[in-house]
């Protein structure tokens, strides 16, 4: 009894400092994050409630930039063309790197070198992808244009960047070239770490491949595909590179993202306050999507 004093002082003490060397490790991570990300924002806030031009004085407005918003028939045009292209590229994005993890994740001569084919335009920039698929659909100099007509399709090099549809799907193309294999790589992931035995008492019970997949890999996989998801929306709902570079949000400004739009209200019409406070909606709209897919799958597996 006279010595469970001094060993529950000592106790304490050793938790304690222990808790301050955690706090010691994770104290550069954390000045980075509170530096790079947590000002910024909280001063994109601030800004949000100024009149801010690019030059002169900031003038105090309120919450003006916000209701503004909802009267701005351009700002919908681009929070309805992004949702159309998140809802469009992601669906593409998960049909081509789904199977292509299936193919890479099985044991097979080469295997290697797929993946590391399917995984390389991941390497390359966004930017960089789209100058290189700018030339590709240049009606003059470009590739697809001959291609088109040696297949006989076509008389003459068309130009494709010129229609909404045909650019808007070469830009789908485009990023499902770029995007499709690191999300692959998520997806393999879930696949190597679901256990052989549970797959093959599967098979010796005599369910089929359908049955395998749609029981045992879809349900062991909801995490990475929850993951995958919500790297993919957030990636589309910030697209930007694409449509500046292959299209300048052309033709008739009909693929004009809201980045895009922040863009062009921050630093083309110089009206930062009003940028600020559509970049803070658009950060709400990234976190309210997040936590709603977090909530889906947390209901997912309670069932």
């Amino acid at each position: 009894m006279t010595g469970s004093g001094p060993q529950r002082i000592r106790a304490v003490r050793k938790r304690r400092k222990s808790q301050w060397r955690g706090f010691f490790y994770i104290a550069p991570a954390m000045a980075l994050v509170i530096v790079f990300f947590v000002m910024p924002v909280l001063f994109t806030g601030w800004m949000s409630l100024h009149n801010w031009p690019l030059m002169g004085a900031a003038r105090w407005i309120g919450f003006a930039n916000y209701t503004r918003m909802w009267n701005d028939s351009r700002f919908m045009a681009a929070l309805n063309f992004t949702a159309y292209y998140t809802v469009i590229v992601t669906i593409a994005i998960f049909a081509i790197a789904f199977p292509l993890a299936i193919f890479v994740e099985r044991e097979r001569r080469f295997v290697s070198t797929y993946r590391t084919i399917i995984f390389l335009p991941v390497v390359v920039g966004l930017a960089t992808a789209s100058l290189l698929w700018v030339w590709l659909a240049n009606v003059d100099s470009g590739f697809f244009g001959p291609a088109l007509r040696a297949l006989g399709l076509v008389e003459r090099s068309p130009n494709i960047m010129a229609s909404f549809d045909t650019a808007f799907a070469t830009i789908i193309v485009m990023v499902v070239w770029k995007i499709a294999g690191f999300t692959m790589i998520i997806l393999l992931t879930g696949l190597q770490a679901i256990p052989s035995e549970l797959t093959e008492a599967a098979r010796i019970d005599g369910a089929g491949r359908w049955q395998r997949f749609r029981h045992l890999t879809l349900p062991l996989m909801r995490k990475t595909i929850a993951l995958a998801l919500i790297v993919s929306v957030t990636g589309s709902i910030l697209a930007f590179d694409q449509f500046y570079i292959m299209t300048s949000g052309g033709p008739q400004n009909k693929m004009i993202s809201v980045v895009y739009y922040i863009f062009n209200q921050s630093f083309v019409s110089f009206n930062l306050g009003y940028g600020s406070a559509l970049s803070i909606v658009l950060l709400a709209i990234l976190v309210a999507i997040s936590i709603v897919q977090l909530w889906l799958l947390r209901v997912g597996e309670e069932r």
